[in-house]
């Protein structure tokens, strides 16, 4: 395994970057897990808090993932975004969604040229969905089909106009926002949109301390400068590390009755999800926090997966996969509080055994 290639060396840092000896995958992972700490230190010169929320969007970029951001307004949802943009050595481009925009603003349109000799011809112009980060600014408020637009880039990882294919580049992310409490004049994501976001992430509100600092640090003249930490080859580098960190069958067993336990049609389903969900994940949801789960132990410098990588990241991942029915509204309760109902109750495998 080669080691990806870091932009900035932070001081004391043996740097990513292939040794006169070959290194180890621990060695390797070591190496990573420092880095992504580094990438944290930076991206908090900005952004005070939201510790989870920071590590759930690692997590997704390391895996080649997308992000649903929801917050109110005022959380530094977009500063945190264009902040970890500016710590990676990668494109960057932010689109603000409103109902008039149309497909071709975001995937780029055919214009018709013509040269010195009169030949006319068409020319593609990219569209801002053409960089390796993208900000989906209020996703909500732009209408079905400028959204199916950009979540079908998504999932496909390329655009097609007229008769012609176009890749994105590598790495590829977005990261959509949303407001959750003013649903006048936009557009929800159906459900089987929303499956294409690896993470739904709610982005909270800060603690009394960290308001007090977030007052004290925006307040100020001076603005926090962050260094670059990873080229977009870097990132590239790391999603195949990352990509070769072990899952035991033990784990995938978990991971499978975890899932399964959420559809109330399943005979694994306990008695509460049968009563309070309309429909549960799909397979989907399992990939995903399998590969969730090998970034949170490649993020804490380990080559195999353990049950716990798997449960820190079991909201996020399922909670925009879960419809919970008028019972469980009427009783106060979300997908949030079954969900975690479920990792607490949903009983381990036995039999342990490693595959890759």
């Amino acid at each position: 395994m080669t080691a990806p290639d870091a932009v900035a060396q932070p001081r004391g840092m043996r740097p990513l970057s292939t040794a006169a000896r070959p290194k180890s995958l621990d060695d390797v992972l070591q190496e990573f897990s420092q880095h992504r700490h580094v990438m944290q230190e930076e991206l908090q010169k900005v952004i005070v808090g939201q510790n989870e929320v920071i590590e759930q969007l690692f997590a997704a970029i390391f895996t080649r993932g997308h992000c649903l951001l929801e917050g109110v307004p005022g959380l530094a949802k977009t500063l945190m975004v264009s902040t970890l943009a500016r710590i990676l050595d990668v494109g960057f481009k932010r689109v603000q969604f409103t109902p008039d925009l149309m497909p071709s603003d975001i995937t780029g349109t055919n214009v018709l040229e013509e040269d010195d000799a009169g030949k006319r011809r068409f020319r593609f112009v990219e569209g801002p969905i053409f960089t390796n980060i993208l900000l989906a600014d209020e996703i909500n408020r732009t209408p079905p089909k400028t959204q199916a637009a950009l979540l079908q880039a998504m999932q496909e990882r390329e655009v097609s106009v007229g008769q012609e294919t176009h890749g994105l580049p590598d790495p590829f992310f977005t990261i959509a926002t949303q407001n959750p409490i003013e649903q006048e004049g936009t557009y929800p994501l159906p459900e089987a949109q929303l499956d294409r976001f690896m993470f739904n992430i709610k982005v909270g509100y800060p603690t009394a301390s960290e308001e007090e600092q977030i007052l004290l640090s925006t307040t100020r003249a001076e603005k926090p400068e962050v260094r670059k930490v990873l080229s977009a080859r870097a990132i590239v580098n790391i999603q195949k590390l990352v990509g070769s960190v072990a899952v035991s069958e033990y784990v995938v067993k978990y991971v499978a009755r975890l899932v399964r336990a959420t559809r109330p049609k399943d005979e694994q389903a306990p008695k509460y999800v049968q009563e309070l969900v309309d429909w549960g994940a799909g397979p989907r949801a399992g990939q995903f926090l399998i590969q969730g789960g090998k970034a949170m132990a490649a993020m804490d410098g380990r080559f195999s997966v353990s049950l716990e990588d798997v449960r820190r990241i079991a909201v996020p991942v399922l909670r925009h996969r879960i419809a919970t029915n008028f019972q469980a509204q009427a009783e106060g309760l979300t997908s949030e509080s079954i969900i975690e109902r479920l990792v607490r109750e949903t009983p381990e495998p036995e039999i342990p055994k490693l595959v890759k």
